[in-house]
């Protein structure tokens, strides 16, 4: 009978918490620099956290997240930051997750027979017509406001560039008709990959299902680790990582560590991005 209510109490309350000593006890205990803590949640967002609930779920991170460890990273002094150098933990977290989307975008693209630049060029030409959607439905909604408050001018105003929009939107579908209807060997392809998180879209999708998927979770948040990546690479670039010895966790900053296959870091070498790869061998 104690063993079903104990049972019974760790689904309810969990069992760590039961515990009251358990796994958040051991961990408020942790000191910033170990290596079970998650250095990429102490210096941004962890990408095991910006996928939950979507097709990429990367499922609990495996290391800590400690709040009080993030505050005291964020409250640290910049010298203790760069000796610690949690950044290319965070960068390396982060490349690992983009460079296993661009594989997926990259079959995906192989399997509807289409150049990278025309997918590229079909998603710009989609997330513009998106844009001008959400553009126009707040432009309406500003001339009913203005309408209702009697501010005719305003509301023309308002009008006037609704109507701008509109004709944008025309010309731009036009010019996504085209290049879908020849692009492609076969010249009829129904569905392309979004060059950001790798997802199909559809050329069939109306305006509301297209921005439902460039602001989805999923597609934000990988546009946000490849921009973040790009700009810590770019601060980061001149700057050595730190040597770092005994830790639990392989260390990609040396020739051993078995994460990194041997080659060391791929951060911090050529221009702009610092390492942030271009599917197809380039780089940014």
């Amino acid at each position: 009978m104690a063993a079903e209510q104990r049972k019974l109490l760790e689904q309810l309350m969990g069992a760590d918490q039961l515990m009251g000593t358990g796994a958040q006890g051991r961990n408020s205990q942790l000191s910033i620099t170990d290596p079970k803590v998650c250095r990429s949640y102490l210096v941004g967002t962890c990408p095991h956290d910006l996928f939950t609930n979507t097709k990429q779920d990367l499922g609990p991170c495996p290391k800590v997240h400690n709040e009080a460890l993030k505050t005291e990273y964020e409250t640290a002094a910049a010298a203790d930051k760069t000796k610690w150098g949690f950044e290319f933990d965070y960068m390396r977290d982060m490349q690992k997750q983009i460079d296993d989307c661009d594989r997926r975008i990259d079959i995906a693209a192989r399997r509807l027979e289409k150049t990278p630049d025309e997918i590229k060029q079909t998603n710009t030409l989609l997330k513009q017509i998106a844009d001008l959607s959400n553009t126009i439905n707040s432009g309406l909604l500003e001339v009913s406001v203005l309408g209702e408050t009697s501010s005719v001018a305003l509301a023309m105003s308002e009008m006037h560039k609704v109507r701008a929009a509109k004709h944008q939107k025309e010309t731009v579908e036009r010019e996504l008709k085209g290049l879908q209807d020849t692009s492609g060997p076969s010249g009829h392809q129904k569905l392309q990959v979004c060059d950001s998180c790798g997802a199909y879209l559809s050329r069939l999708d109306n305006d509301r299902r297209l921005a439902d998927h460039f602001f989805g979770k999923m597609h934000m948040g990988y546009s946000d680790m490849r921009r973040n990546c790009k700009k810590l690479a770019s601060e980061l670039k001149g700057r050595a990582p730190p040597v770092r010895h005994h830790e639990e966790d392989d260390n990609p900053y040396t020739s051993g560590g078995r994460s990194g296959g041997g080659r060391g870091p791929r951060y911090g070498g050529g221009g702009g991005g610092g390492g942030y790869r271009r599917r197809g061998g380039g780089r940014w």
